[in-house]
C-alpha cells in the first residue's frame, strides 16, 4: 500500500510539455517564432501646474527710498572712514620711523653731551672747601615775568550753520576726490 500512495502523489514536471534540459530558458520549436519583448513604462499622469495668481505692481514707498539713500550715505561714510583710516596709518608709520631717525639721533647728542663735560674745569673750579665759585654775568640769564597773561580768542562771526555746509562740502570734496 505504501507503494500505491507513492504512485499517487503529485508530480509537477509529469505533465510539461517540454522537458527540462539543465538550463533555464525554454527551448523553441523549430517553427515558433521568437517574439521580443518590449518593455514599456506604465503611463504617469501629466502633471499640472497650478495656476498662480500673480498681483500688481505696487508703488514705491517713499520711506523705502529714503532708508536707501540713508543706507548709500552711511555707505559713503564708511568707505571715507576707511580711506581717512588709511591716510592715518600710512602718516603713522611714517612718523614712527622718524621717531626712531630722532631716538638714534638722540643717543649720539647725548654721548657727545656727555663728552663735552670737562671735569678738570670743573675740579678747577671748586674752591678749597668744596663749593663752587660764583657764576660770572656772562654765565647768568634773568626771566622778566612782569608781563600779564592774556588769552586771544578768535571768533570770526560765521554763523553755526555755515560751518556744518563747509564740513559737508569737504566730504564731498574727499569723496569726488577719491573717485
Amino acid at each position: 500500500m505504501a507503494q500505491a500512495a507513492h504512485k499517487k502523489r503529485y508530480d509537477p514536471y509529469r505533465n510539461l510539455s517540454y522537458a527540462y534540459d539543465g538550463s533555464a530558458v525554454r527551448v523553441l520549436e523549430p517553427d515558433e517564432p521568437v517574439r521580443e519583448r518590449v518593455y514599456q513604462r506604465p503611463r504617469a499622469d501629466e502633471v499640472v501646474r497650478p495656476k498662480v495668481q500673480v498681483r500688481e505692481a505696487g508703488k514705491v514707498a517713499p520711506f523705502a527710498v529714503c532708508g536707501f539713500a540713508a543706507v548709500a550715505v552711511l555707505a559713503v561714510l564708511i568707505l571715507m572712514s576707511y580711506v581717512r583710516l588709511a591716510s592715518i596709518s600710512t602718516e603713522l608709520v611714517t612718523l614712527e620711523n622718524q621717531m626712531v631717525e630722532l631716538k638714534s639721533e638722540e643717543a649720539t647728542l647725548r654721548a657727545r653731551y656727555e663728552q663735552a663735560y670737562d671735569l678738570a674745569a670743573i675740579e678747577q673750579s671748586v674752591t678749597a672747601d668744596g663749593s663752587m665759585s660764583r657764576p660770572q654775568a656772562a654765565q647768568m640769564v634773568y626771566v622778566d615775568l612782569t608781563e600779564p597773561d592774556s588769552v586771544v580768542v578768535y571768533d570770526n562771526g560765521e554763523p553755526a550753520a555755515k560751518g556744518f555746509f563747509q564740513a559737508v562740502g569737504e566730504i564731498v570734496e574727499n569723496v569726488l576726490s577719491y573717485f
